[in-house]
Formats: structure tokens, C-alpha cells, sequence
């Protein structure tokens, strides 16, 4: 039974959405303010959080920031505020996903539940046939089980929807991916997001190479990405 880590600091939000997780088979655990999430996410080391952005005692994005120093787990974030730039720093922060209040319990659950379906992990079809369960391309390699990254033996912590997509240009080296390409290898729960999204998890990614001095990824302006020669 998956574990979800719930955080908002409003008493009734958190039990609506603790109720409809329930009702879909999951297992919960509340936080009622960053520092007590961080708490809880140790103690209890859930499946996928789900985060408040707005909340006293550290807010959701610096609990974001402190969870990914340490862990690629899934993240939907909650807020008030339906922006689109704050949609873009969420997903740059490192969510998977963002849901604006007010919204539908249900909805949530079923994100939840598709998010955690891609973490048990499919690899595209082209490699399911093949038999594989690992790529390598140059000095890149993707554990397609446990859904990890590594750069010249060192480990590149990633989320999802960010394996999702690099795992989509890995399938084809040098092959031209445009964003909707990109969309549905990041989200195979078939969900639309605008291109600035798929730009922004690309830059993140990069980012995380470029701390270890690679960028295998090529923009072709206009047109995608493709996955360099590494």
C-alpha cells in the first residue's frame, strides 16, 4: 500500500484529501507546517508527498528544496494561486505535478496515483521488446528498475517526470524530439502542459548535468531536443 505524505497547514484540506486517498487504497500521513513534514518524511519515508506552497514554519518550496537534496520523490504541489509563473517555479523546484485550489479530491487522487504508476516504471516499447532494463549512451546511463541516473559513475537525482524525458531522448540518440514528444514520454498519464513546462524540466535537467560538467542535451531552437553525444 503506497504512503502519502500530506502537508497543508489547514486542518480540513488536509482531511478532504486524506479521505479521498484513502477511499483510492492509499495510505497517509499529515504535516501541519514544513518543519513537521520534513519530520514526518523521515520518519516515515512516504511514496509521494503532497505540498502545501503557502504555510508558516518553512514553506513548500523549501521543504521542496530540502526533500530533493536528499531523495527524487514524487511531489504535487498545492496552492491558491493559479499562475502560471508560479507553476513554472514549482515544476523547477523539483515537482511532478501542481494542482491549484480550489480542486477536486478526486482529481488529486487520480494524479496520485498516475504519478506513482509511472515511478513502478514501463520502458518505452521500443526497449520492452528488446529486453532491456538499462540504457547507456557515451558516459550516460539509466537503471530503467530503479529509475536512476549516472554521469561518469556518478549518481544524477532526478524526479519522474525528469527520467520520463530523458529516458525519451535516451531511446534515440541524436533524434530531434519536439515538446509534444517530450509530453508523453515526461507524463504518460496523458496529460497537456504547456511548453514553457517541458522547457522548464529540460533546463532543470541540463542544470543537473552541468553540476558535473556534462550537457548532453541540444536545443535546436524552434524545433526540440535531442541527446547529444556525451
Amino acid at each position: 500500500m503506497p504512503t502519502i505524505l500530506v502537508v497543508d497547514d489547514d486542518p480540513h484540506i488536509r482531511e478532504v484529501i486524506c479521505f479521498a486517498l484513502k477511499k483510492e487504497g492509499f495510505a497517509t500521513v499529515e504535516a501541519e507546517n514544513g518543519e513537521q513534514a520534513l519530520a514526518r518524511f523521515r520518519e516515515t519515508r512516504p511514496d509521494l508527498v503532497v505540498l502545501d506552497i503557502v504555510m508558516p514554519e518553512l514553506d513548500g518550496t523549501e521543504v521542496c528544496k530540502a526533500l530533493r537534496r536528499v531523495s527524487a520523490v514524487p511531489i504535487v504541489f498545492l496552492s491558491s494561486r493559479d499562475d502560471e509563473v508560479d507553476r513554472i517555479l514549482g515544476l523547477e523546484l523539483g515537482g511532478d505535478d501542481y494542482v491549484t485550489k480550489p480542486f477536486s479530491p478526486r482529481e488529486l487522487a487520480a494524479r496520485a496515483r498516475a504519478i506513482l504508476r509511472r515511478g513502478k516504471g514501463e520502458a518505452p516499447r521500443e526497449l520492452r521488446t528488446a529486453g532491456e532494463r538499462g540504457l547507456e549512451h557515451g558516459r550516460l546511463r539509466l537503471d530503467l528498475d530503479r529509475y536512476t541516473a549516472w554521469w561518469q559513475g556518478q549518481e544524477v537525482v532526478l524526479t519522474l517526470t525528469e527520467f520520463g524525458i530523458l529516458r525519451t531522448l535516451m531511446s534515440h540518440p541524436g533524434k530531434v524530439f519536439n515538446r509534444d514528444q517530450l509530453m508523453d514520454g515526461g507524463y504518460q498519464d496523458y496529460r497537456v502542459v504547456s511548453d514553457r513546462t517541458i522547457d522548464s524540466h529540460v533546463r532543470r535537467v541540463r542544470a543537473k548535468f552541468k553540476a558535473l560538467g556534462a550537457d548532453p542535451i541540444e536545443t535546436l531552437h524552434g524545433i526540440g531536443y535531442r541527446l547529444g553525444p556525451c
